[in-house]
């Protein structure tokens, strides 16, 4: 379908590797064209994520220049050869080619080789709240191989991917503990879970709260230090433990999301929980969201580990609240 949109747009982009707040600026890119099996969306919403800053650093494979934002939502502006699901003015949710394009969500047009519509009663904000945590705790649990009548404890209830793995984990009928702060306590518990704080005294209190044998434990929080309690409170079994964070303690024997040979995505699972988030059976909190002027602010704050929620921006925005 011919392409008939402007030129040029506004985009987040880094044109070396380094820490965000060096590299990162914002400037006027070529609007990226979808290639085949591709769309083009005008973003409505872009989640920032703690592999924003990976990407920034080089550590994941891909050519320069380079963009970040890894979660969107927006309206369909392009298709490429070979797409017949959606057409232009749909709306969609998903995640940007990132590594296919020197843009990627924040931006105000982005490409997309995966997407799902968004369901009727999901705000657009909402769903784009959903690609990475859905994607990320899917595929931990599946990895430790999480499973109806299993005790499970998710240290880190309060991260983003922590909050979406609690929910999935028992809708699939396991027992949750949640090692977490105060900011989702409520929430946690109302989902299900039983909740303790972090720090001293983690491992006997989880064990009490089991009364038995605890099954899996998947980290989501850095936790310095921390991995061996992790294999103590599952009886000394390394292979039961799953951490998104700490890749360099893998010679302790315990599982991680950086393998490889374990990157096998789990996009499958986004259209069934964008539902279930439009029944308002599944959710991600929203923390703030920013306009495309305010990017340097909201990367601060989603930096920091203080934001209690994503942190969204609205590029179309020039501020936001």
């Amino acid at each position: 379908m011919p392409d008939t949109q402007e030129t040029n747009m506004r985009a987040l982009r880094f044109d070396s590797h380094g820490e965000w707040s060096e590299v990162l600026h914002l400037v006027d890119a070529p609007v990226p064209a979808p290639g085949a099996n591709q769309i083009r969306i005008k973003v409505h919403a872009c989640a920032l994520n703690p592999m924003d800053w990976v990407l920034c650093l080089g550590l994941m494979p891909g050519p320069l220049p380079g963009g970040i934002g890894l979660d969107v939502s927006g309206e369909v502006e392009a298709i490429g050869e070979g797409v017949t699901n959606v057409k232009i003015g749909d709306n969609v949710f998903g995640v940007p080619d990132y590594l296919g394009f020197p843009t990627a969500g924040v931006a105000e047009s982005a490409v997309l080789s995966v997407w799902e519509p968004v369901p009727a009663g999901l705000d657009m904000l909402a769903a784009a709240t959903l690609p990475m945590a859905v994607e990320t705790a899917m595929r931990s649990l599946d990895l430790l191989g999480v499973s109806s009548g299993q005790t499970l404890l998710v240290n880190g209830g309060g991260t983003m991917v922590g909050f979406a793995a609690v929910q999935i984990a028992l809708a699939r009928g396991a027992r949750v503990i949640a090692a977490a702060g105060k900011t989702f306590e409520k929430e946690l518990r109302g989902f299900g879970a039983e909740v303790t704080p972090y720090g001293e005294g983690l491992v006997s209190r989880v064990h009490e709260i089991a009364g038995g044998k605890v099954d899996r434990v998947l980290q989501t929080a850095l936790a310095p230090g921390q991995l061996h309690d992790f294999i103590k409170i599952v009886d000394g079994e390394p292979k039961h433990v799953m951490s998104i964070t700490d890749f360099d303690d893998e010679g302790l024997g315990i599982k991680t999301t950086g393998r490889e040979e374990d990157l096998v995505p789990r996009y499958d699972a986004l259209s069934s929980y964008a539902q279930l988030a439009a029944e308002g059976r599944f959710v991600i909190p929203v923390a703030r969201t920013f306009g495309l002027d305010q990017w340097r602010e909201a990367l601060e704050l989603c930096h920091s580990g203080h934001a209690h929620g994503k942190l969204m921006i609205l590029p179309a925005q020039g501020n936001a609240s």
